[in-house]
């Protein structure tokens, strides 16, 4: 459905209880609002309810700010943690990449073609292997090296760049496409709920150097990758999206390794998609994706 009006997506959680869809839907009514889609979910465990709402502002007399000033009204009554996004603002993107650019170059390759609705004002690498790359897409390259086995002085000047890099763009999310940098703590909190990580195996397993060779020496029949949020314990954030692919006996490691590839770009892509589309709510730690 395609409409001339403004359009938002709403996303809130709070804890569950009835009346809150009539609540929310019942507002947007008062205010001159249709609703495009909508989705919710009530987690027994946690006692917490979610809910994406896309709508469109279809009466004029109701501007932007009004808006925002009233629903916040509601969201403190009910406590809710809300966000009011412009759905037609595309959010801006950063990659960070090391020496394997499988799903640096699948991203790209979904943003121009206009598969991957973002602006992607920056790249940034601890190499210079892919510069030319980012200039053929016309992107800023910014080469920040890190020696290996730095001392914690430079690892956390070279953080500090990169953050000076996400403040002057305006990044909304931060992807990490194969960035083979253990970030610090406090780089972990400064990016908290938007940096995005693909882990090149089906976590929990597999972890450290070389997963497919150490997937082939267990002679596993499934291999996959998960994409996550970047939290301070490494590779433990909340998982966004898994998939998975069946091997068997007769596969070399570097099959294996071609497979896996592919899985990885395909669920990073996925988890970026769905997190400039505003579909991932925290929930702990886990997350509730609404696809």
């Amino acid at each position: 459905m395609t409409t001339t009006h403004p359009e938002y997506i709403l996303t809130l959680s709070c804890p569950d209880h009835r009346g809150i869809v009539h609540r929310v839907s019942g507002f947007l009514a008062e205010h001159g609002c249709n609703i495009i889609d909508s989705a919710q979910f009530g987690d027994a465990q946690s006692q917490l309810f979610f809910m994406r709402v896309h709508f469109a502002a279809e009466d004029p007399a109701i501007n932007d700010t009004q808006l925002r000033a009233d629903f916040e009204i509601v969201a403190k009554e009910l406590g809710m943690d809300a966000q009011l996004h412009d759905a037609r603002k595309k959010p801006r993107v950063m990659l960070m990449v090391s020496k394997i650019g499988h799903c640096l170059n699948d991203l790209l390759f979904r943003y121009k073609s206009g598969l991957l609705p973002v602006e992607i004002p920056a790249i940034v690498s601890n190499h210079t292997d892919f510069y030319q790359l980012s200039a053929s897409y016309n992107i800023p390259f910014h080469h920040l090296p890190l020696a290996t086995g730095a001392p914690a002085e430079a690892k956390r000047a070279q953080e500090e760049r990169i953050l000076e890099i996400v403040k002057a763009n305006d990044i909304d999310l931060v992807v990490l496409a194969r960035y083979m940098q253990i970030l610090s703590p406090q780089m972990c909190d400064a990016l908290k709920g938007k940096a995005i990580n693909i882990h090149h195996s089906f976590l929990p397993s597999f972890k450290g150097a070389k997963p497919y060779y150490q997937a082939h020496d267990r002679g596993v029949k499934l291999i996959g990758a998960t994409a996550h949020f970047v939290t301070g314990d490494l590779d433990e954030g909340p998982i966004i999206e898994q998939d998975v692919e069946r091997v068997d006996h007769s596969m070399e490691p570097d099959t294996l390794t071609a497979i896996g590839r592919d899985v990885e770009c395909v669920v990073l892509a996925r988890a970026v998609k769905w997190f400039v589309e505003h579909r991932i709510l925290l929930n702990g730690h886990k997350t509730v994706v609404f696809k």
